[in-house]
């Protein structure tokens, strides 16, 4: 296994976020007369509103590895603390970050119970990418054979059809890739292509890079509106550099904030 790098130990999860029937006959024949009530969506109200971001993977089963041989973990974790902060500095107090421990499998359950229990209003995977080994190549860094792919960049959003709320899902994903968009950031197109072969998506939204992944757990077992983020290619040598500065993250998350802020206007 190649050496671990930046591994943010002693994290432990998170525990966050929290007429009668029976009408006479000519009241039944008086109310199918009246149109049925429309039920609109609750009201957001921002102090309150549950918003859980959660940090992809954990310290034992770190994700993917960057072309530098750093783990996914680690930029999640930045990331979506940073997001964390810019989400409560605009009004959104009952923002939870969530790091869970343990092996792959079990730890996307404790997120799904985390944020089903905690009865949370969205819920945010943040991750980085990488690509299908196939598709690496490699080289060596600091005296270590280490892999790469300069060939795919860019960030990417998945929902899933299973969620309860997919809608509100692809409404916030939207609304998070059109801010992106803005920034001058561009999605990862390759997830359409036949050479991504298993890991092949289908684009909901060619303009701003959604695409549906139902196999996710996070995204089909949470019973919120549910997206996840893969912020950049940390398999890109050139990207894997501006996803490690201040900048790059700091733009992802004012733009994170601000769909979520739009998000809840509508509402």
């Amino acid at each position: 296994m190649r050496p671990l790098r930046s591994i943010i130990a002693g994290l432990v999860a998170s525990i966050l976020l929290s007429g009668p029937v029976g009408d006479v006959a000519a009241a039944a024949k008086a109310a199918k007369a009246r149109p049925k009530p429309v039920q609109s969506p609750a009201k957001c109200e921002m102090p309150k509103f549950r918003i859980v971001v959660d940090v992809g993977h954990t310290p034992d089963s770190y994700g993917a590895l960057s072309a530098r041989n750093d783990p996914e973990f680690g930029f999640n974790f930045r990331l979506a603390r940073l997001i964390t902060a810019k989400l409560k500095s605009e009004g959104f107090a009952a923002t939870r970050l969530l790091v869970t421990d343990g092996k792959a499998r079990p730890s996307l359950f404790k997120r799904v119970s985390v944020a089903n229990d905690g009865r949370a209003d969205l819920f945010l995977s943040v991750h980085h990418d990488s690509v299908p080994d196939k598709l690496l190549d490699t080289w060596e860094f600091d005296g270590a054979k280490s892999y790469f792919s300069d060939r795919f960049s860019g960030h990417s959003l998945f929902v899933s059809e299973r969620n309860p709320h997919f809608t509100t899902s692809l409404k916030l994903a939207r609304l998070i890739g059109r801010q992106l968009k803005e920034q001058g950031l561009h999605y990862a197109s390759q997830y359409s292509l036949p050479v991504m072969g298993r890991y092949r998506r289908q684009l909901l939204d060619k303009d701003v890079g959604v695409y549906r992944y139902d196999g996710l757990i996070v995204l089909s077992r949470t019973r919120s509106a549910a997206v996840l983020l893969e912020a950049g290619s940390i398999i890109n040598r050139d990207e894997e550099m501006e996803m490690n500065s201040t900048e790059r993250q700091e733009m992802i998350a004012g733009a994170v904030a601000a769909a979520v802020g739009e998000f809840c206007e509508r509402r």
